[in-house]
């Protein structure tokens, strides 16, 4: 089996090809607009290839070439403030890159498994199921529901996993989320605000890339959420955080969303329900105190 990933010097993509190239059954291709930044893989199994899926022509170059089953993208725009403020880049990156790989997957009968999130919800409520209705409330969740709806209208196996606030650690230290975001401020005695009136179901990494995976394998289509169980705010995290990496928690402020001004509004409450992930793909995230167990043994060995 050959599994395309985009993106795959990102944090998802990391996890994937990390996972994916342990499977010996299993060929890797990696792409990503950038160099390969991945550590080396020692089989003849992967490869890499410089891939722009902005770019029509070497979409369909890449993919005619290659030959894959099935794609996972990952690569996208996802700071939710700078698609706010650069909407026409947003949209290139979150809806033109996915007509171009529909495009391609159509021509070369590819199973195409596009990443998809909360945001694209008003946050009037959750957990959330597969069927609830979009209506998201900023520019990137607009872009990422447009992307969805043109999966829906196309002629291509496909499969749309939806996840919430991934968090994980990475090879690259200038990525980050929210829970390496609480690690370094309060490791730097730095004072933070974390909001306690957004809801969140956050996502370890290793579990939405084996999401990914098991979806992958079992060819499974339509729409799946793939996130952790359990439902927090970012303070809640940040609490959390503090207490497995023995960090000063009197350092976290608790605010709402109303002292702060983003230039993009963010959904309340979402977070997802994952009965359907765990029924009918065997899906088993870890709990959140165990993703924190998990970075801190990576951060160690890093």
């Amino acid at each position: 089996m050959k599994i395309l990933i985009t993106g795959a010097n990102g944090m998802l993509g990391q996890k994937l090809v990390q996972l994916l190239s342990a499977d010996p059954k299993i060929q890797v291709i990696a792409t990503s607009r950038s160099t390969d930044k991945l550590p080396s893989r020692g089989h003849d199994s992967y490869r890499f290839a410089r891939l722009d899926v902005t770019d029509r022509e070497n979409v369909i170059d890449i993919i005619g070439d290659y030959q894959p089953d099935t794609i996972i993208h990952t690569a996208a725009m996802t700071h939710v403030d700078e698609c706010e403020q650069n909407q026409e880049a947003c949209h290139i990156a979150n809806v033109t890159a996915v007509a171009n790989l529909i495009e391609a997957c159509e021509t070369f009968q590819v199973h195409l498994i596009q990443l998809s999130t909360d945001f694209i919800f008003n946050g009037s409520d959750g957990p959330l199921t597969e069927e609830a209705s979009a209506d998201p409330v900023n520019y990137y969740g607009k872009t990422k529901w447009e992307a969805e709806q043109l999966l829906q209208q196309s002629h291509c196996d496909y499969t749309i996993v939806r996840t919430v606030l991934v968090y994980g650690a990475g090879y690259d230290p200038n990525q980050s989320n929210i829970v390496l975001w609480v690690i370094n401020k309060l490791k730097n005695k730095e004072e933070i605000h974390v909001v306690n009136d957004q809801w969140r179901t956050p996502t370890l990494a290793e579990d939405l890339a084996a999401g990914c995976s098991l979806i992958a394998k079992k060819r499974a289509l339509g729409v799946y959420n793939i996130s952790g169980r359990e439902l927090m705010t970012p303070y809640h995290i940040a609490e959390t955080v503090a207490r497995e990496f023995n960090l000063d928690n009197s350092l976290i402020h608790e605010t709402d969303s109303n002292t702060f001004t983003q230039p993009a509004k963010r959904p309340l409450k979402t977070g997802f329900n994952i009965d359907k992930a765990i029924k009918n793909l065997g899906y088993s995230p870890h709990s959140f105190k165990e993703g924190l167990q998990l970075i801190k043994k990576q951060l160690n060995q890093a």
